[in-house]
This record gives structure tokens, C-alpha cells and sequence, in this order.
């Protein structure tokens, strides 16, 4: 009982609450606060609701103009279609009008606006538009304008494109000399007086220039070609109008490129890396024994011919030396004079024959060191491949080129060396067998002596 009683308390409390804020102190006062709040209620409804039907009329009112609105645009739209599709109607009449009275000259504005837009975009690539600036934006701009309007090209922009094409096969077979600015290969830019062989090859202070792509500029090249070509570069800017042979490119600058891409000398060698250099050494040190062995053996050879036409033996030639045996020992008997001979010939063997021991393992030695490094560097090239992929062909061509370097070197080492070795060891045979023969000949007159 005393749980409902709360209840309706506070049921009360909140029905009451916005009429009254006193609080009830009993059952009946509680009661007359609730007739009198829902007293004050209906009173609010009922003046809401006078409110709504008093502005009723006003909201039919806007709902009338809006209705009305709407009709006026919609046969306001109407018309408008209906007229767009008349113009439609006149612009396709109108459209195929234009292109009855055209004829042929709408095909041939079409071939107009393609050869003006090809001539420009090969003006921008050529070296005359250096001499000549500017040639090819006139004939972009009226390309881009036959392209996007229905105007006719007038006479003078026609003209202007045959006097392009004709100004181009002109200069193709021009040499021309004019002054323009140059960026260095130091990155500075300087004006110098350059000379332009056609349309082919630009040069200027015996170095040849590139075109820089999209502009009228020209830079040297970062690496110039072999002097042979250089040398032709320096000829015709010291020509003076008379007839000089000239390295030129047909291509226009593709295969001089392509030619100043290539690796030198001195790179190719850096390519070997170190084996390369130890190959190199080798063949090096192997040059110079054979030049030392080869001088020796001529000084030595002329010394044996000249005591060959002297009876007297003398001290400065192996000849001489063993010569000298048989003056040594006369009474010496045939047998023992021959030990002697041959004990003597066996000391001047090792002089004869130094260090040409060590030109044929040099021969032998760098083909192998070769085959070495180009092992090496295809381990390298084929470790890249694993890391990169076969997507580039320019890595996995350039690796085993860098490989074969080393082979390369090595061959260049062993076939010189080879030859050498051949050449000293002949002539020091051909020494030796000087000092057998002599040796044979004095063996022979102590036998006939003694007989």
C-alpha cells in the first residue's frame, strides 16, 4: 500500500510539475493539483490548436502559388525542347551543307593539320631549328587549330608550311657557321661560333654537339668520340670553305650516341678488374725479360760470329770461352779434352737460355688467369640475374662482356709471349749449337793431331 501511494505521488509530481511547484502535502491536495494541471493542458492543446487552423488558409495560399509555379516552368521546359530540337534540326541541315560546298578541300585541310603537326614535331628534332628558333610553334599552333575549329586555313598558313618543308631540304645540304649559345660539359652555357653540317651533325671548338631535346639548344657531348673523329671535328672548323673529310651521322645524332656510349680502351681494362691488372703485370714483366733476352742474344750473337773469323779465342763470348778450353789443356788426350769441351758448353747454356723459362709460363699462365676472371664474372653476372631478373637484357650483355674482358687480356698477354718464347728460344739454340759445333770441330783436329 504504501508502494502504490508513492507511485502515484510521483505520478502526480510529474503531471503537475509544470503548473506547480509546491509539493503536495496530502492525498486531497495531490488530487486538486492533478485537476488542476490537466485543466491547464487542454487549455494549451486547444489554443495550438487555434493557432494551426487560423494559419491553415495562409499554407493553401503557398501551396496554390507553388502549384502554379511549377506549370508555368514545365511549359516553360517544354518549349525549350521543343526548340532545341529544331535547332538540332537546322545545325544537321546546316552541317551537311558545309560539308557538300567543302568537297575535297575538308580532306585536304585533314592532310594539312597532319603534315603540320609532323613537320613540327621533326623541326623540333632538327639541328636547323638551332640557326632558326621558333620554326616549329607556328606550325603546332595551326595544327592544334585545324584540329579543334571548323575555320578554313588561309593562304599564307599554307604557304607557311611548304616554306617550312622547303626551308628544311635547303638546309640539309648546307654547311653553315653561325653563333648561339652552347652548354658545356661543365654545365656553364657560353655563346661560340658553331658550325652546322646539314641537317646530320653540329661542332664547335673541334667537339661535337647534341640537340637538347624540345628546345633550340644545343649542349656537347658529356663524352666525345675516338680522336679519329675529333680530328675530322678540328679539320672542318679550321677548313675555311675548302673540301675536309668529316665523321658525319646520317642518323642525326643516333649512331654518334650509340658510338660515345661504347667503353675506351682504358675502360675496357678497368672492366678486367683485378685479375685484369695481374694480367697485365705479368705480360709487362714478361715484355721486358724478353726485350732484356733479346737485346743479350743479338749483342751475343754478333760477338760469336766475329770470334767465328778469329783463331785467337777471346774472353767477352761463350765461343771464346770454350775455345779457350782447348788452349787450356794441350796435352789433354781426346777423351778428356771432350769432357772438357762439354763441361765448358754446359756453363754457357744457363746464360744463353736465362729467363726464358719464365716467358713461357708467363704464356701459359695468363690464358688461364683469364679463364679465371671470366668465371668470376659470370658467378657475378649470373648472382645479378638471381637478384634482378632477366627483365633488362643490358645487365645480364653487359656482365659477360665485363666477363670476357679477362679472356680478352689474357689472350692478349699469352699469344705475344708465345711468340717471343719461339723467337728467343731459337736463337739461343741456334747459340748453342754454334758452341756443339766448335766443340765437335776442335775434338776432331785433336784426334787427327794425335793420330
Amino acid at each position: 500500500m504504501l508502494k502504490l501511494k508513492h507511485c502515484i505521488a510521483a505520478l502526480a509530481l510529474a503531471f503537475a510539475a509544470p503548473a506547480f511547484s509546491q509539493e503536495p502535502v496530502n492525498l486531497d491536495q495531490l488530487l486538486q493539483q492533478l485537476k488542476e494541471g490537466k485543466f491547464a493542458q487542454s487549455q494549451a492543446n486547444e489554443e495550438r490548436e487555434a493557432r494551426f487552423r487560423a494559419q491553415a488558409e495562409q499554407q493553401q495560399q503557398v501551396l496554390r502559388e507553388a502549384i502554379a509555379k511549377r506549370d508555368q516552368l514545365e511549359q516553360a521546359s517544354a518549349r525549350l525542347e521543343g526548340q532545341f530540337e529544331t535547332n538540332e534540326r537546322d545545325l544537321a541541315a546546316l552541317e551537311d551543307a558545309l560539308t557538300q560546298r567543302m568537297g575535297s578541300l575538308k580532306e585536304l585541310f585533314g592532310v594539312l593539320q597532319q603534315v603540320a603537326g609532323d613537320t613540327a614535331s621533326n623541326l623540333r628534332n632538327s639541328y636547323v631549328s638551332v640557326e632558326f628558333p621558333g620554326r616549329s610553334d607556328a606550325l603546332s599552333d595551326l595544327a592544334q587549330k585545324m584540329g579543334s575549329s571548323s575555320k578554313l586555313a588561309s593562304i599564307e598558313e599554307i604557304e607557311s608550311v611548304w616554306f617550312a618543308l622547303q626551308q628544311e631540304m635547303t638546309e640539309s645540304g648546307k654547311v653553315s657557321q653561325f653563333n648561339t649559345q652552347v652548354t658545356l660539359a661543365n654545365g656553364e652555357k657560353e655563346t661560340k661560333p658553331v658550325i652546322r653540317v646539314g641537317t646530320f651533325n653540329m661542332v664547335s671548338d673541334g667537339k661535337y654537339l647534341e640537340l637538347i631535346p624540345g628546345t633550340d639548344a644545343v649542349a656537347e657531348l658529356m663524352r666525345q668520340p675516338a680522336g679519329r673523329y675529333l680530328n675530322t671535328a678540328e679539320a672542318l672548323v679550321e677548313s675555311n670553305d675548302n673540301p675536309v673529310r668529316f665523321g658525319l651521322d646520317p642518323t642525326g645524332g643516333s649512331i654518334l650516341g650509340l658510338l660515345v656510349q661504347a667503353p675506351d680502351l682504358q675502360e675496357r681494362i678497368d672492366q678486367g678488374s683485378t685479375v685484369g691488372y695481374i694480367i697485365l703485370a705479368l705480360g709487362a714483366v714478361g715484355l721486358l725479360i724478353a726485350l732484356e733476352r733479346f737485346v743479350t742474344l743479338i749483342l751475343m750473337g754478333g760477338k760469336v760470329k766475329r770470334q767465328l773469323k778469329n783463331a785467337q779465342a777471346q774472353d767477352d763470348n761463350p765461343l771464346g770461352r770454350v775455345m779457350a778450353v782447348k788452349d787450356k789443356y794441350p796435352q789433354a788426350d781426346t777423351e778428356t779434352l771432350e769432357l772438357k769441351l762439354s763441361e765448358a758448353i754446359l756453363r754457357e747454356v744457363p746464360k744463353i737460355t736465362r729467363n726464358l723459362t719464365f716467358i713461357k709460363i708467363i704464356s701459359v699462365v695468363a690464358p688461364l688467369l683469364g679463364l679465371l676472371g671470366t668465371v668470376t664474372g659470370m658467378i657475378n653476372t649470373f648472382q645479378a640475374i638471381t637478384l634482378f631478373g632477366t627483365g633488362d637484357p643490358k645487365l645480364m650483355a653487359g656482365g659477360i662482356s665485363q666477363a670476357l674482358v679477362t679472356t680478352v687480356l689474357g689472350l692478349v698477354v699469352a699469344i705475344p709471349m708465345t711468340l717471343l718464347f719461339a723467337t728467343l728460344n731459337t736463337r739461343s739454340k741456334n747459340l748453342v749449337h754454334v758452341l756443339q759445333e766448335q766443340a765437335s770441330g776442335i775434338i776432331a783436329e785433336r784426334s787427327e793431331r794425335g793420330h
